[in-house]
């Protein structure tokens, strides 16, 4: 993980506090082990509002972990997971209750307290967790993919009440994921990683909207991706189809490039003869996602390319859009990317 130095700035307090939800997105290449080891490195500076803790040990760091295996002790009741580490700190035992019956009642658990971690299913467990780790008011979460091994409708749930509970409390978070669509629900500002090495930093909007690269194109969200010949600063050529591109690529014209847009972005209604990036094609497939169909569109320019694009279920009434049907589309230059290839 190629970090050399990680400041985070944490909430002030109060009404005035940051929030700031910083989510790590990365491709795994080594253990992660290895991973953690690169930022926890004497090598490397970790500042915590200015304060280098990168030579304290651990235990010492204003910091706590929530892990994707929940990690509780089976022995102990929910209460006594909850207040583990203020015994570990030497609080009173009246401090001690009253701090876990106020965390436990945050997460919704205040009526389990007396039970043990295997009396309660995982989306509980992984409450529990947070609790525990919110126990002793650390200026930084960490989250290792807390929810991968919820199923899916307990995890967007839980992710709901993650991100209401952050907001709450104001307290920086920094979570690694695999899940693209969890990254960009929860997080203000993303780092998306590739075989250790950041790719790109913005927020969801950002990364989503203007991919820096193939890989971060690829990696978040669906993006089709055409072998292309660049024609100028702003065009490119597919078969006998003309594109113009609204970003210029900066290539040499007659280079190989990888043309990009998201299925979302080709449009299909109201296309005039004279509107840019027009072609005609042939509806080859229809899938069907619920709300929308994605259909894979053959261009009659170039046909041994396909695109695809996805066609709200209301349209594809309204058009009477099946299988071998054809229509005109369009490409707005604005959503068209250009990579070299």
């Amino acid at each position: 993980m190629t970090l050399p130095e990680l400041s985070v700035s944490g909430g002030t307090g109060g009404t005035t506090a940051q929030l700031d939800d910083l989510e790590l997105l990365a491709r795994r290449s080594a253990d992660d082990a290895a991973e953690y080891a690169a930022i926890d490195g004497r090598a490397h500076a970790i500042l915590l509002d200015g304060d280098d803790v990168s030579g304290r040990p651990p235990h010492k760091r204003p910091l706590n972990t929530v892990f994707q295996s929940y990690a509780l002790f089976p022995n102990l009741t929910i209460a006594d997971n909850v207040g583990y580490g203020l015994v570990n700190r030497r609080m009173k035992r009246a401090d001690i209750r009253a701090r876990v019956t106020a965390l436990l009642e945050l997460v919704g658990l205040a009526d389990q307290s007396r039970k043990y971690p295997v009396q309660l299913s995982g989306g509980q467990q992984q409450r529990v967790a947070l609790a525990r780790a919110l126990a002793t008011s650390p200026s930084l979460l960490l989250l290792d993919e807390p929810l991968s091994a919820l199923d899916a409708r307990v995890r967007l749930r839980l992710r709901d009440e993650l991100k209401s509970l952050q907001r709450r409390l104001g307290i920086t978070t920094i979570m690694v994921t695999h899940d693209q669509e969890e990254a960009m629900g929860l997080a203000d500002r993303m780092i998306v990683m590739n075989q250790g090495t950041i790719e790109q930093t913005g927020t969801p909007a950002e990364i989503y909207a203007n991919p820096a690269t193939v890989f971060v194109a690829d990696f978040i969200g669906t993006m089709n991706f055409i072998d292309a010949t660049a024609t100028g600063e702003h065009h490119l050529r597919i078969g006998n189809l003309e594109f113009v591109s609204a970003t210029p690529h900066r290539l040499p014209s007659g280079s190989r490039v990888r043309m990009a847009i998201r299925p979302e972005d080709i449009r299909f209604r109201n296309i005039a003869a004279d509107s840019v990036n027009r072609f005609d094609g042939r509806i080859a497939a229809l899938d069907f996602h619920g709300g929308f169909c994605r259909a894979t569109i053959a261009p009659g320019g170039a046909p041994d390319v396909h695109f695809a694009a996805d066609i709200p279920a209301s349209d594809l009434r309204d058009l009477a859009i099946a299988v071998d049907h054809n229509l005109s589309l369009a490409l707005p230059p604005e959503a068209v990317r250009i990579y070299a290839h």
